[in-house]
């Protein structure tokens, strides 16, 4: 059956609504704490000071922002998520909710966060939202998703630019910091999707997605996630180098990154998909433990 065709037949027995649960779910709650957290990250560290409350609608906006790229993701990939086995129990595959009702969601949550950011904060950082929801919509989802297996790689821009809109949300402007930010996250995206394509390289292949592993097979798959978590390595550590952060990060920064580079290594060397399962779990535990280590520099330092 193609991926037309069950999409179709999927559709034909949903229903208008859905429970709050499959809402919720179309929000992405697991992806969304991560794009939270980095967004939180930039807005903490940047220079200045944000109203508290200004501070807090800020992180709503991003959370609302990250809320409606993963329901318009979903409205859009329901066929492709009906023949994943990770994914085919969603709300829209599984029957529970109508695309038209995911879709009227995705797009109240988009124009409402962006509307918010810009009257409340301010419109520079509403603007980078805006188009950080539209880049995840209409370049990976609608675009590349099904058209090239570099999709991880440039789609991956989507997701690094939450600690962008954090830190213009404090500041107002877009400096180096807050691009040296979008760097570390736009390079650890392709080895942390690229070991999870490993072992579900199945069911990409059965639904039609040219991930890298289905397409230039998984030796190449493990080389350029090598070579990845290689160049993530300095660049992770540039926040030390030029006064963004000290002593505390760097150590940290450095130790977390060699750390993913011996994953790499050990994932390159395994026939298995032991290593890459590993490598995928360390690397959510790899950027969570950066973004933590920069909130407990930025504190700490300023008390030494």
């Amino acid at each position: 059956m193609s991926v037309e065709t069950t999409g179709v037949a999927q559709g034909i027995a949903q229903p208008a609504g859905g429970e709050v649960a499959d809402y919720v779910a179309l929000l992405k709650p697991r992806v969304m704490s991560l794009v939270v957290f980095s967004g939180i990250t930039g807005l903490v560290i940047a220079p200045g000071a944000l109203h508290p409350l200004l501070a807090g609608v800020a992180i709503l906006c991003i959370a609302l922002g990250a809320g409606a790229s993963g329901a318009l993701n979903m409205w859009f990939e329901r066929d492709i998520d009906a023949l994943l086995g990770r994914t085919r129990n969603r709300p829209l595959p599984a029957g529970r909710l109508a695309p038209e009702s995911a879709l009227q969601f995705g797009v109240a949550l988009a124009v409402g966060s962006v509307a918010l950011m810009g009257v409340a904060v301010n419109w520079i950082a509403a603007a980078v939202l805006a188009f950080t929801i539209g880049f995840y919509l209409l370049v990976y989802t609608m675009w590349l998703k099904r058209r090239t297996p570099q999709n991880i790689v440039i789609g991956g821009a989507a997701g690094a630019l939450p600690p962008v809109v954090g830190w213009v949300a404090a500041t107002g402007e877009i400096t180096l910091e807050p691009l040296i930010l979008f760097a570390i996250i736009f390079l650890w995206t392709p080895p942390h999707f690229w070991a999870l394509a490993l072992f579900r390289a199945g069911d990409y292949s059965r639904a039609g997605v040219p991930m890298l592993p289905v397409v230039a097979g998984p030796r190449a798959t493990k080389r350029q996630m090598l070579l990845y978590t290689l160049a993530l390595l300095p660049v992770a550590l540039l926040p030390s180098m030029i006064g963004m952060a000290g002593v505390i990060y760097g150590v940290g920064a450095g130790l977390l990154g060699v750390t993913f580079v011996f994953s790499a290594v050990r994932v390159l060397g395994d026939k298995a998909d032991r290593s890459a399962k590993r490598m995928f779990g360390f690397s959510i535990l790899y950027l969570f433990g950066l973004l933590s280590l920069l909130i407990v520099d930025h504190y700490v330092g300023s008390f030494l």
